[in-house]
């Protein structure tokens, strides 16, 4: 059940006609974090983690469910390793933009706990088919109102700004699913990722 300002949001997002979540990518090495990125820890940090991730993915959920805790816990609060998190769409494209649309309302400091909670409740949402009650629930509980999640899915603006993002991970990054990671700028895989994964890319990385 789509509502009409989820439908917006697909209107604003049409021209990305993007992979599937979890499918192969070939690509070139390099991608960097920007400003215009969300991320974790201490940018100095010698090891550069960066997650390309779809709201909508249920394999980029289960990495943050069940995986990035302890990644975090081992990396990023021991000051080890920088985390970055590239906004990508896959499909339904209009639920992951509204995902991030709504994680970027409500602020930096709460970015990361907003998108922790689509993850956790991705899989009710997409039982039910209600992800407009269900990001509103979510919103409501990081301190939006109504109106104000209403204006948050209405910004043109940040649709846009979404959308150049992506088409730049597509068109420079030569990304084409989620999640895909990079540590210090080497692409390690796409699809499911496990912390020993994770440790043996960045023990590479850190000789």
């Amino acid at each position: 059940m789509l509502s009409r300002r989820l439908l917006a949001v697909a209107a604003l997002c049409a021209g990305l006609a993007l992979a599937g979540c979890g499918k192969g990518v070939v690509a070139a090495a390099g991608p960097k974090a920007t400003s215009e990125d969300m991320s974790l820890g201490d940018p100095k940090a010698k090891i550069q983690v960066i997650e390309y991730a779809s709201a909508s993915c249920s394999h980029c959920a289960r990495f943050n469910n069940t995986v990035f805790p302890a990644f975090k816990a081992k990396y990023i609060d021991s000051g080890r390793a920088h985390y970055t998190l590239k906004e990508f769409l896959t499909p339904p494209n209009e639920v992951s933009a509204a995902g991030f649309l709504l994680a970027r309302c409500t602020g930096k400091d709460r970015y990361f706990s907003t998108l922790d909670a689509v993850f956790k409740a991705q899989d009710a949402m997409f039982q039910s088919g209600d992800f407009h009650g269900g990001l509103l629930a979510i919103a409501k509980a990081q301190g939006l109102t109504e109106a104000q999640f209403t204006a948050c899915l209405s910004d043109k603006a940040a649709a846009q700004a979404l959308n150049a993002r992506v088409e730049k991970a597509v068109k420079e990054d030569r990304i084409d699913s989620t999640p895909t990671f990079v540590v210090n700028g080497v692409k390690i895989g796409s699809g499911e990722m496990t912390l020993p994964d994770l440790d043996a890319a960045i023990a590479k990385a850190a000789k």
